[in-house]
């Protein structure tokens, strides 16, 4: 007897794992999405912007301006997201923004004019935030149908952003070259990525789409009638929107500030690779925390760490300390996001997900308007590590609110 019952347990164990697995490959495939959006789309700008400001004679307020413009068309996409989904499916949207994302980071190859590069940036934007959206209901889909692995399964999707920021860190230092426009090649190669990252994220994307077209179970869809109002959300909300403007803070110039600090090209890349990798590492790390907080916890936890690894740099100008930034701030800003992911799928009603999702990427996207512009502006008139300490001190307020924001179910 005891024979049998070893067996029917190691059985059974082999049974999880091989149901197991086709659910995180989908998972990591998806992720690739989320790494188009912004690994690639947004975060590799920050590797660019030293090239381009010297060779188009731009301000810190005029180089955040870009991100800032990104921003704006991600809002533009994010508003414009429930009222699409109305009309096609969250697979559709997703692969419509991997290739409409890939074909406008080829044409940004293509311009060297500064008003034009931001009303392309802002169109970028908006594919971008279809993309994010998309893939986040698609990733929310998943997850349930294996809730013991849903933290890891949100973790894994959001993380993949990490992967774009490991291509770019590999791709842009080769690819800019020392003559005019030299940064021009970069974007094709960032474009390149983007196909490649495209078609598998599309596959795993069709795949999630036809076994979980039906979503939960249709408890959840007859409940969608009680799902709580927006106002009981405020904390989350409010403390989201500052994670916007504090993180996109650091990645904007961080890069920039590390140069001017005198440290080598091999230092940023080696810095700019870690903090990839540690954001693709990230969903294993977090993942218990994103299924047991049903609250504002998780973000304020992820908040208040992110505030510590942006304020080192701006302290300290070793390269060491530069390190220990990028891998926490690598292992924790896609976790934030992940949270609010999380947070809708305790809290909401199945039938409710892309709305909830959506209204925090809108202030998500307000948040991420403002970042660059007014950092920006701040490190013109008092230096890029003055800049880094209003980044911190905001992800500190929006911990604080964060915390305010209670389980609604």
């Amino acid at each position: 007897m005891p024979t049998k019952s070893l067996d029917a347990a190691s059985s059974a164990t082999s049974t999880e794992a091989a149901q197991r697995l086709p659910t995180l490959m989908l998972a990591a495939g998806l992720s690739l999405g989320s790494a188009i959006a912004l690994g690639l789309a947004r975060f590799a700008y920050a590797l660019l912007l030293p090239s381009m400001k010297l060779d188009l004679g731009w301000s810190f307020a005029q180089a955040g301006a870009m991100n800032t413009a990104n921003a704006l068309g991600y809002l533009l996409g994010a508003l414009a997201f429930p009222r699409l989904a109305r009309r096609w499916s969250a697979g559709v949207l997703f692969g419509a923004g991997c290739v409409a994302t890939a074909v406008l980071m080829a044409i940004s190859g293509l311009l060297a004019d500064t008003h034009s590069l931001l009303a392309l940036r802002v169109v970028t934007g908006a594919s971008s935030a279809a993309i994010f959206i998309s893939g986040g209901v698609l990733a929310a889909r998943l997850a349930s149908a294996r809730p013991h692995d849903a933290g890891l399964v949100l973790g894994l999707y959001y993380g993949g952003t990490g992967w774009g920021i490991v291509a770019s860190s590999v791709l842009v230092p080769l690819t800019i070259f020392n003559v005019a426009h030299g940064w021009q090649f970069a974007w094709f190669a960032l474009a390149g990525a983007c196909a490649v990252f495209a078609a598998i994220a599309i596959g795993a994307a069709r795949k999630i789409e036809r076994a979980h077209a039906a979503g939960p179970s249709t408890a959840h869809v007859s409940n969608a009638a009680d799902a709580p109002r927006w106002p009981r959300f405020s904390p989350a909300l409010a403390g989201y929107g500052l994670f916007g403007v504090g993180y996109i803070g650091y990645m904007t110039f961080i890069v920039a500030l590390l140069r001017n600090a005198g440290m080598s090209a091999a230092v940023v890349t080696g810095f700019y690779l870690l903090l990839g990798v540690a954001t693709v590492v990230s969903a294993r790390v977090w993942s218990g925390l994103l299924d047991r907080m049903r609250g504002g916890h998780a973000l304020a936890i992820l908040n208040a760490l992110l505030a510590v690894a942006t304020l080192l740099p701006a302290l300290f100008t070793q390269p060491w300390v530069a390190f220990v930034s990028g891998v926490l701030f690598g292992a924790t800003f896609l976790s934030a996001v992940a949270s609010t992911t999380a947070f809708v799928r305790h809290n909401l009603p199945a039938s409710h997900w892309a709305k909830g999702i959506s209204a925090f990427t809108i202030v998500f996207a307000f948040g991420q308007i403002v970042g660059p512009m007014m950092i920006g502006w701040v490190s013109d008139g008092a230096g890029l590590a003055r800049g880094l300490v209003y980044s911190a001190l905001l992800l500190a307020a929006g911990a604080v609110l964060a915390a305010w924001q209670k389980p609604l179910r």
